[in-house]
């Protein structure tokens, strides 16, 4: 009988459960799961055949001990921690897929990764992450693509005034979404406008009317797709990013402190402990995935248009939101791809490599499949000129 493959999971929060209990119903590997909290360690035992360990992920020689043995490691850690744990798992000499959003540049670690021969798959998530995977695919579908706009939110099935809106990711990434400078890319040329900027009202089917403003989620797609127009925009219910201005516009974002009756206060601190208590997600409430790729560009001397469209929505069998469904099983299934060897590119690499894969994107839909993840592609001829 065959070794079994020894993945390390590190990251036990909504998302990294969801991953976790995807790769534990593989009866070939061996997972182990650290995480600082023993109460997200104590949720998976319960369920799933896993190995758990409480440690602090912030020093890089318990991370080197920690995953020696491993044949992979997944890093599913808040984006503040993300860069310095990557770097660390590279120079372990450790194959690595990661959905951390980190604000820093991943190919800033490639000549490392290179260097020890490792593949270490950045923003594999669902935006980033599926998105790109599929600008990846459909950039090998066209002779020339000259149009990539991706619509993407995960909303509460149900809305409550006055945000409509729960956390089912790292609260602090979300408030990244709404701080960090969205770079887009016109006319070839990489362009930054602020988060929550250029709103607009766009049609869901099964939903209604969301709304959907600019957002940092291109990230490597803007160095490695030759696509003149590029933009990505988060998808919440009407009303929720004017508010999410305004908190920033007043200030109670900064991370400088402020003096409140001799003492120093960082307004974020205030404001995040006060709105992730409204944007906690109670147990058993339901969410929703939407999400909208289109692809244009010329293919046989013809305009056409690439869509992929996917709507996904909470598991009531295993508890599941379909936030942690999306983001978490395309990161299991791409590191099912890797630890194989389905995909063997060494380096940093980004999703959209993944997508320009046939054999990794035929699987990936597969995979999808299995896991009641449906996602509709279609293609129509265009006519006129692409969009801007």
């Amino acid at each position: 009988m065959a070794e079994k493959k020894k993945i390390s999971m590190l990251g036990a929060g909504l998302v990294g459960n969801a991953i976790a209990r995807d790769l534990a119903q593989e009866p070939t590997f061996q997972v182990t799961v650290i995480d600082m909290k023993q109460e997200n360690l104590d949720r998976l035992t319960s369920t799933v055949p896993v190995h758990t360990l409480q440690a602090d992920l912030s020093t890089p020689g318990k991370i080197n001990a920690i995953i020696a043995d491993s044949d992979l490691v997944v890093s599913a850690v808040p984006g503040f921690m993300g860069f310095n744990l990557l770097r660390w798992i590279i120079a372990a000499g450790k194959n690595v897929v990661d959905i951390s959003f980190f604000g820093e540049d991943p190919f800033l670690l490639d000549d490392l990764a290179r260097g020890k021969g490792v593949a270490a798959v950045v923003d594999c998530g669902v935006a980033p992450g599926l998105s790109n995977i599929l600008g990846g695919h459909a950039v090998t579908q066209l002779d020339q693509a000259n149009n990539y706009l991706c619509y993407v939110g995960g909303l509460p099935a149900v809305r409550h005034w006055p945000y409509q809106y729960q956390s089912v990711f790292s609260p602090v990434d979300v408030i990244e979404e709404y701080t960090r400078p969205a770079r887009l890319v016109e006319c070839g040329q990489e362009i930054v406008r602020p988060a929550l900027s250029e709103v607009e009202l766009v049609e869901f089917p099964q939903i209604g009317t969301l709304e959907a403003f600019n957002s940092d989620g291109l990230r490597t797609m803007i160095r490695t797709l030759d696509i003149p127009f590029m933009k990505e925009k988060t998808l919440r219910y009407p009303g929720h990013a004017e508010l999410m201005r305004v908190f920033r516009e007043s200030g109670f974002f900064r991370t400088d402190p402020v003096e409140i009756r001799g003492h120093a206060v960082r307004p974020i601190d205030l404001t995040t402990k006060l709105l992730f208590d409204q944007w906690q997600r109670q147990e058993g409430e339901e969410d929703i995935l939407a999400m909208r790729v289109v692809v244009e560009g010329r293919r046989a001397g013809k305009q056409v248009r690439l869509s992929y469209d996917l709507l996904d929505r909470y598991d009531r069998a295993t508890g599941t939101t379909a936030m942690a469904r999306t983001t978490g099983y395309t990161c299991a299934i791409v590191a099912r791809q890797v630890v194989t060897g389905l995909f063997t590119q060494k380096g940093v690499i980004p999703p959209e490599f993944v997508g320009q894969s046939i054999a990794c994107y035929d699987n990936l839909l597969a995979e999808y499949a299995k896991r009641n993840i449906h996602l509709r592609e279609s293609i129509t001829e265009k006519i006129g000129l692409p969009m801007s």
